[in-house]
């Protein structure tokens, strides 16, 4: 029965300076809040980067030329890879399930009254399966399209909003590309997961042939995407498309290769690695933020040691213990950085939910993160309470009844 008591007591010295507590909470407040956002955003930036992975293809490898060395430093002209490294490997490779060249620039394109400009890339017909992609309305481009050099193209979803059109109605309608009259036949549903380098929510598809004869005028390519076949191990998939595109370039044994293969891990580690980093360093401010506010309590509760002096020696001259005085105001310090806490995730969902809505960006509330900021905070209540509550236990009660 005690126990409740002194607990009655404390909620009731908190409830008579409503005010202050709330200020004293206030860094806990902000302190949860700031730890349950900034995780969010950083595990919604580790989601997208999953779903990079996903949208490009767990067993997908990209073929890149490489960098001239000269005196084993990097220079600036890029050795090329052409269409006959992409016939090779489509011919000769016996562990890839489909090779497709890329073969890009970016040009002019013209719609009625709208120009803008943005990337042109010839592409096989088998293109939008190996890079995942999926058609929102009309189709695709054939084979026999592709080696008549049609002049046909198939727009990302980023497209007809550039260019003011309605994506259904821009089916049929002729964009000029290099003041090449184009069909439009097909427009992409949304990909997203847009890489650092190019969205590719914003490129126009061509057939390979109509870019390397009508619109670029060259049979280098920018790379070449192949897919292993199910169940192949990645790295031997990368050791047969290194075999040919050694023999191509005729490079000796020995010899470095002058062409780069980069796997969708690869490409993104880079990225993931560093989305790893600004979480913990964003999660490690907001935690400053959190023992700040627990000073904030451990300095209010010195204060109302201080002020309740003699209400404390009353207390033990009428029998009170050092256990029901510290337990009082250990209670006080531990309801204000709990009311805090609970706030502060309240607050923090709130301010994920916005910026998720605002802004678009990638946010994820994990329970784990709730759980371990709501824990967090009672701690630093019990903490940085402990040392006002063992301070107003150890106090004389004769000395603390002749306090002024």
């Amino acid at each position: 029965m005690l126990f409740f008591e002194t607990i009655r007591v404390a909620l009731s010295s908190i409830k008579a300076n409503a005010l202050r507590s709330v200020l004293t909470a206030l860094g806990i407040i902000i302190g949860v809040a700031a730890v349950i956002t900034m995780v969010a955003l950083g595990a919604g930036a580790q989601r997208a980067v999953e779903q990079q992975i996903e949208a490009m293809g767990a067993n997908v490898l990209q073929v890149f030329p490489s960098f001239n060395r000269t005196g084993g430093v990097a220079n600036a002209n890029r050795l090329g890879i052409t269409t006959d490294d992409y016939i090779a490997l489509r011919d000769d490779a016996t562990l890839l399930k489909a090779v497709t060249p890329e073969l890009s620039g970016n040009q002019q394109v013209k719609y009625i009254g709208t120009n803008i400009n943005t990337s042109i890339t010839g592409v096989t017909s088998n293109f939008l399966d190996v890079k995942r992609y999926k058609l929102a309305y009309g189709r695709s481009f054939t084979q026999g399209e592709d080696e008549g050099r049609e002049r046909y193209a198939v727009v990302a979803a980023e497209i007809p909003r550039l260019l003011n059109a309605n994506p259904r109605a821009l089916i049929g309608q002729t964009i000029a590309i290099r003041g090449i009259s184009f069909e439009v036949i097909g427009v992409l549903a949304p990909k997203g997961a847009a890489q650092s380098w190019q969205n590719p929510d914003e490129i126009i598809f061509i057939p390979l042939n109509t870019a390397q004869y009508r619109v670029f005028g060259t049979d280098r390519l920018r790379s070449i995407a192949v897919e292993g076949r199910d169940g192949v191990p990645i790295s031997q998939v990368q050791v047969d498309i290194e075999r040919i595109m050694r023999r191509e370039h005729k490079i000796r044994p020995g010899g470095d290769n002058d062409f780069m293969i980069r796997g969708s891990q690869e490409i993104l580690a880079t990225q993931q690695a560093t989305t790893q980093i600004f979480t913990s360093l964003l999660a490690s401010i907001a935690a400053v933020s959190l023992v700040v506010g627990g000073i904030g309590i451990m300095n209010i509760m010195l204060v109302t040691v201080t002020e309740r002096t003699r209400e404390i020696g009353v207390r033990k001259a009428l029998g009170a213990t050092k256990i029901n005085i510290m337990l009082q105001f250990l209670v006080e310090a531990l309801v204000l950085s709990i009311a805090g806490g609970a706030i502060g995730i309240a607050l923090g969902w709130w301010v994920t939910n916005y910026l998720a809505t605002a802004n678009g960006w990638n946010t994820l509330i994990s329970p784990q993160s709730v759980g371990v900021a709501f824990c967090t905070s009672a701690l630093i209540g019990i903490v940085f309470g402990l040392w006002p509550a063992r301070r107003a236990a150890s106090l004389d009660p004769i000395i603390a009844l002749r306090y002024e």
